[in-house]
């Protein structure tokens, strides 16, 4: 997909990789709209990009239902939805239920609802663009983090089953696998994530620009995950000894 004259919307719009998708894409011709929920970021990206700015809250469905009937209504049809926005959580089974359903409303479910209503808008014009963000722990994992990397393992899941079932009705589906980024989830430390070096949101964009124009499904903007995903499956009691080793390195600093 050329993005040039596309109506797109990007979740997480206020600050981190959605800001950044959202300046790559403007730069690019594309009309954007700048969803978080934080209103004031999303505007402050919306007057940067020449946008539209819409306060949601993506765990909320109704939310998300009445942003994109607005925006088909008011802006225009939708060619692509980068559902970005995520959160990051670290512990393990004591994190409360409460957390653990908090970051499954916004890490996976936020991506259902935006897919529920907005793929058959798009299959009803002949065709429309997903980009989902998840993560390189959801093909690999997050030592110390079991929410975010169950979380992100499902959004991969998600984004699998939805560019198999639908890649018929014209739909395209990218799914975003970085390490770590230059965003406020990592400024306190990347731990694990970061072994690999910390790259710019705008490489990260850089890199989903290029995904939607060749109409790639996995975007690893580290390109080392994709060695780090054959050894997994070439040996996955080998891949778990090595988690254990790093994971016991990690714990010794």
């Amino acid at each position: 997909m050329e993005i040039l004259g596309k109506i797109c919307v990007v979740t997480g719009a206020a600050s981190g990789i959605g800001r950044a998708i959202c300046v790559d894409f403007a730069a690019r011709g594309a009309q954007i709209i700048c969803v978080d929920i934080d209103g004031a970021g999303a505007t402050r990206t919306a007057t940067d990009v020449g946008g539209h700015a819409f306060a949601v809250d993506v765990a909320d469905e109704e939310q998300i239902k009445q942003m994109i009937e607005t925006v088909e209504q008011d802006i225009g049809p939708i060619d692509l939805f980068c559902a970005n926005a995520g959160i990051f959580m670290e512990g393990g089974l004591e994190r409360p239920n409460a957390d653990w359903q908090r970051i499954w409303d916004i890490n996976v479910m936020s991506h259902v609802y935006a897919a529920r209503h907005v793929l058959p808008r798009m299959m009803a014009r002949g065709g429309g663009y997903l980009l989902i963000t998840a993560s390189a722990a959801g093909l690999l994992n997050q030592i110390g983090a079991a929410p975010y990397a169950v979380s992100k393992h499902a959004a991969v899941g998600l984004a699998e089953w939805l560019a198999f079932t639908h890649a018929d009705d014209g739909i395209k589906v990218s799914v975003l696998c970085p390490q770590a980024v230059e965003t406020a989830m990592t400024a306190n430390g990347a731990g694990t994530a970061g072994v690999d070096g910390i790259i710019s949101a705008k490489t990260v964009a850089e890199a989903c620009a290029t995904a939607i124009r060749d109409e790639t499904f996995l975007i690893l903007p580290h390109p080392t995950v994709l060695g780090y995903m054959r050894n997994k499956t070439a040996n996955y009691d080998r891949w778990i000894g090595g988690m254990r080793k790093l994971k016991r390195l990690i714990a010794g600093k």
